[in-house]
């Protein structure tokens, strides 16, 4: 197969919410927005691939279990620690966790999906 893109569509019920969390607080760049009768979506630049941020998603006051949202977007930074505490300062708590394979910090979106920092050194080793 020859795909030209690759991407991922997360259904939101707190939509506004998630566009601003996804677009303002962790500064993914916005490539698309759609907002007409019926039809409200709006697409981020994710690295080489894309996050199409929809309605029609079902959301939670306390962090999605496995059994709820069985992924997690991970995104990779240099610096877990740094992108955490700047995180912070935009009103985003990331729990830093140390493993043998490398580091992670991990947040929720506003309907309660798993998020997490991943730090790039070792990454596929």
């Amino acid at each position: 197969m020859n795909f030209t893109t690759a991407g991922v569509i997360l259904f939101t019920q707190n939509y506004e919410a998630c566009v601003d969390f996804y677009g303002h607080l962790l500064g993914l760049e916005m490539l698309h927005r759609i907002d007409r009768p019926g039809e409200r979506l709006t697409t981020f630049k994710l690295g080489d691939t894309y996050l199409m941020v929809e309605t029609g998603g079902v959301s939670s006051d306390q962090p999605k279990t496995v059994a709820q949202n069985p992924t997690k977007l991970r995104f990779n930074v240099r610096d877990v620690a740094a992108t955490a505490k700047e995180l912070k300062t935009r009103g985003i708590t990331a729990m830093i966790h140390q493993h043998s394979w490398g580091t992670t910090a991990e947040f929720t979106d506003p309907d309660g999906n798993p998020c997490a920092l991943r730090s790039h050194d070792g990454f596929g080793n």
